[in-house]
């Protein structure tokens, strides 16, 4: 009788240990972080962590701290780890899979950096679609200025290309560039697919303007950058 206690004992402990030993070996195979927001603006617990349009995890649950912030627990498959860095910023999005539901967008600004420790308690970031429409108002501002200004750059026997507000749509546009280079898929398709074209035609209008002046070749510069945008690859 002893004997058949003592093996049921054993076995139960066996039991125990593969149970614990799976638990932990379900925990080893995640990165737990924390990200905090003013606004979760309809994330919810479950919602998905997208990683250049990948799915890598997921909200684990959702609080409101002493603090006045929304503390939003993440797991994040540790196949895809890496992607959150020291260099990483977590946006929240509409769903790229179109489902009418919100999820947290990680995106590296630059290469390289540290992964996040398990346990990471972070700050997220504001929607990076508002930092790339300002640089766009800017961009078409810049735009409009110089089409409005061809007869003076006319008048003074300038070359337009030298004037002061064509250079600074140079920079605008080495600037928009460089957020391509350095951002996550969904900021660059959204560059390029949104704020390009539009930015192209409004150079389609600069260089008829100028065309009835004969110096339509002065916006060859700013084409030739937008082309290169255009075509660039992640």
């Amino acid at each position: 009788m002893n004997l058949l206690r003592g093996g049921n004992i054993v076995k139960r402990i066996v039991l125990a240990s593969i149970l614990l030993l799976a638990f932990w070996g379900c925990k080893e195979d995640v990165l737990n972080i924390k990200i905090r927001y003013d606004q979760i603006q309809g994330l919810e617990k479950g919602n998905h962590v997208v990683f250049e349009r990948n799915y890598i995890g997921n909200v684990k649950d959702i609080f409101y701290s002493a603090e006045g912030k929304y503390v939003v627990d993440v797991v994040i498959n540790k196949a895809f780890a890496n992607a959150a860095s020291d260099n990483s910023e977590f946006f929240i999005i509409d769903d790229p899979k179109g489902n009418n539901k919100k999820a947290i967008e990680i995106v590296t600004t630059r290469g390289g950096g540290a992964t996040l420790e398990n346990g990471s308690t972070l700050e997220g970031s504001t929607k990076s679609a508002n930092d790339l429409d300002q640089i766009g108002d800017k961009i078409y501002e810049g735009l409009e200025n110089v089409r409005k200004g061809v007869e003076e750059f006319i008048e003074s026997l300038g070359g337009i290309s030298e004037s002061d507000e064509f250079k600074r749509l140079e920079r605008e546009l080495k600037d928009l560039a460089e957020q391509m280079t350095r951002s996550g898929k969904s900021v660059h398709d959204k560059i390029q697919k949104e704020l390009l074209p539009k930015i192209k035609e409004e150079i389609e209008k600069l260089r008829k303007r100028l065309r009835e002046l004969g110096r339509d070749e002065e916006v060859e510069p700013l084409e030739t950058q937008v082309k290169k945008m255009m075509k660039r690859q992640i």
